[in-house]
């Protein structure tokens, strides 16, 4: 024990030792970070895109390399650097030997990953889609790169199988139906360039197809990358290359897959491992490498256009890349669409067409004027031609029924007057969920107990529309005995047997059937029509020519419509290209795309017109509007001669930064919407 007279010693004792020992810990420390923070000796500055949705923030800044992080910041990496204060994620896109930052740079904190994730022809392609679009690069990254999964990540890609090659003959065969298939196939496996913009005939097995061309582009040594609407497609393009191929020498990448898998996939293509890939919008910048044909199906589909800003559209980005890559590239679908028509008379691309042969393998009939012959059935839904042509088709296999709405039925009216069926309560539409439930509101679920006409005071309702579950219903009860599937909303199905069957399906929605149908019917035709679109019968002819080209060959097509109209008649002829090509003649008349090139700026009223204050448009530009879209928001189009479309880019680019950095109310910017 010690005395106390030896107490007072102990605790300065004590004190000097912990000072001392904390003072070689800070020395230490500083040593350190002294050390980790000198700059690599070669190329000591990091161009890093940061993470940040300010526009004004949207540029590279410099950054400088630690030694000790020089093997593995490479352009292409994940990084995490210090930026306004806190730590934040970027990509370093290029390293450098001098700033033209003149004070000191700060360090990168950390590269996350030594794996390159950012190619350089996606980093440029990032950066022209922005620009084009008048978005952020950050934006853009953030549908290019999938999310890291690090323990995935860790893993090395398989090289792809030896491939054997496939038999051009064959390809030859299946494109003997469409002219001038042959030499483009040819064209493709000699390392050629072509573009084309292809229509296909009714009852094509185009996943076949379109696997053939990527095999001839294979089979010169490069890679292909296709783009498909959805999932469904995805599947059946997958099969198809799988048959042509073997199995191993691709991918698919879509956001279905799961972040593992797809982020496994997108590592394979990276690589190198892989170089075919097939996916949604998402996979049009998949980093290809040695890419020769860049392929786009139906691109009138609105799958294809982003829904998340800057939002670009899958043909454009395809075309941007096929042209920045020198690639082949293809954009086909049962229809023209404008755009596709307008490459061609630009002379950007060639026609591939149907022989005359090819368009007759399916029989097209338009039984809307059936009150000429049959009174009673002027007004039917369902024609009687339509029943027999499905009482003879379902006894052979199944049936393909189209109907264009989703549900019982969604709207109501007087039956006697046809004045709309309004809730007493908050003035919303009444509808029917089913065969036993009352009219109810679809806003406020009030159920319409003692319902009467507002106009006329009659208490019946009538049904002017009817969704599939409805028509189900009703042909399930003309066709005793006869199996009746619905393909539609939550519960679409990819597949149907070939035995004998009724499907009803939504547009879009239509499985496939096993050998093809033997009939379908497409109802409703008119309530497509009628939509207030720029795009309405473009888009109307797509859906039905989408389901028309599932029949088999010799199947029959009846409509239920006017058969005078335009859009009608081009299913009839199985005309789609001279249809594309009247639409475009009268919008080159009008001034409208692709003649022109359209932006909207959409917010608030005081935001809006804060923006066309703001707003250096180029010379020429119009100003449509504004016009209420909503509540509390109204919209303004402004619209250019396509020869300023990129001027007009670049002003508003530049009105987002300018209203970023002034932290002005946000207004949403869409060049080229795909419905307006």
């Amino acid at each position: 024990m010690t005395c106390p007279e030896e107490q007072p010693e102990l605790l300065p004792g004590m004190v000097r030792a912990t000072l001392k020992a904390s003072q070689a810990k800070a020395r230490a420390t500083r040593a350190r970070k002294s050390a980790e923070a000198e700059p690599a000796a070669v190329d000591p500055v990091a161009r890093v895109l940061v993470d940040v949705p300010l526009a004004h923030l949207d540029r590279p800044f410099d950054y400088a390399v630690p030694a000790a992080m020089a093997d593995d910041a490479r352009p292409g990496v994940r990084v995490k650097v210090r930026f306004a204060g806190q730590d934040v994620d970027g990509y370093l896109l290029a390293r450098a030997a001098e700033s033209d930052h003149p004070g000191r740079l700060a360090p990168l904190r950390r590269v996350v990953s030594a794996e390159p994730v950012l190619a350089p022809q996606i980093a440029e392609l990032s950066a022209e889609l922005a620009e084009r679009y008048a978005g952020a690069r950050s934006d853009v990254l953030r549908l290019a790169v999938p999310a890291r999964h690090a323990t995935t990540e860790q893993r090395p890609s398989a090289p792809a199988p030896p491939w054997t090659g496939a038999d051009p003959a064959t390809g030859e065969v299946a494109w003997a139906g469409h002219e001038p298939g042959g030499a483009f196939l040819r064209h493709l496996a000699t390392g050629g360039t072509p573009r084309a913009v292809w229509t296909a005939a009714p009852a094509t097995d185009w996943p076949a197809l379109v696997a053939h061309a990527v095999a001839a582009t294979y089979a010169s040594g490069r890679g292909s990358l296709v783009c498909v609407p959805d999932h469904k497609d995805v599947a059946r393009v997958d099969a198809a290359l799988g048959a042509v191929l073997g199995e191993g020498h691709h991918v698919t990448l879509t956001a279905d897959s799961g972040p593992a898998a797809r982020y496994r996939d997108f590592l394979a293509v990276s690589r190198g491992a892989r170089r075919v890939v097939v996916g949604t919008r998402g996979a049009g910048f998949a980093p290809v490498h040695d890419l020769g044909l860049v392929v786009i199906w139906d691109d009138g589909d609105d799958l294809h256009a982003e829904p998340r800003a800057p939002y670009p559209h899958t043909r454009e980005t395809l075309l941007l890349r096929a042209e920045r890559e020198g690639t082949a590239a293809l954009v086909g679908g049962f229809v023209r669409t404008v755009e596709g028509e307008y490459l061609l008379r630009t002379g950007w691309a060639h026609e591939l067409g149907p022989t005359r042969e090819a368009r007759r393998r399916v029989t097209v009939a338009v039984a809307g004027a059936a009150g000429d012959r049959d009174a009673h059935a002027r007004g039917a839904r369902v024609p009687r031609e339509v029943h027999h042509v499905l009482r003879e088709a379902v006894a052979e296999g199944p049936v393909l029924v189209q109907t264009p709405r989703l549900g019982y039925v969604n709207a109501l009216t007087c039956e006697r007057c046809r004045t709309p069926a309004r809730c007493a309560a908050c003035q919303g539409p009444l509808a029917l969920t089913g065969p036993t439930t009352p009219p109810a509101c679809r806003w406020c679920a009030t159920v319409a107990e003692s319902w009467s006409c507002r106009e006329c005071g009659h208490r019946g309702l009538r049904a002017p529309v009817l969704g599939d579950a409805r028509t189900a219903e009703e042909l399930g009860k003309a066709f005793p005995g006869t199996t009746v599937r619905t393909s539609s909303g939550e519960t679409v199905l990819a597949t149907v047997d070939s035995r004998p069957q009724i499907v009803v399906a939504t547009p879009g929605a239509e499985p496939v059937a096993d050998g093809g149908y033997t009939a379908v019917a497409l109802l409703d035709t008119w309530l497509l029509l009628s939509r207030i679109d720029l795009r309405a019968e473009e888009e109307a002819l797509r859906r039905w020519a989408n389901a028309a080209a599932l029949a088999r060959p010799g199947g029959r097509i009846v409509v239920v419509g006017d058969p005078a109209h335009p859009a009608l008649q081009a299913l009839v002829r199985w005309d789609p290209a001279g249809f594309a090509a009247r639409e475009t003649t009268e919008r080159l008349e009008a001034h409208l795309p692709p003649a022109s090139r359209l932006a909207t700026i959409t917010g608030e009223p005081g935001a809006v017109d804060d923006a066309l204050t703001l707003l250096d448009a180029p010379p020429g530009a119009e100003v449509l509007g504004p016009v209420g879209v909503g509540e509390g928001e109204c919209r303004v189009v402004v619209r250019v001669p396509r020869a300023q479309g990129l001027a007009l880019s670049h002003a508003l680019g530049l009105l987002q930064r300018v209203r970023s950095s002034r932290k002005l109310d946000a207004v949403r910017i869409q060049v080229d919407p795909p419905t307006l």
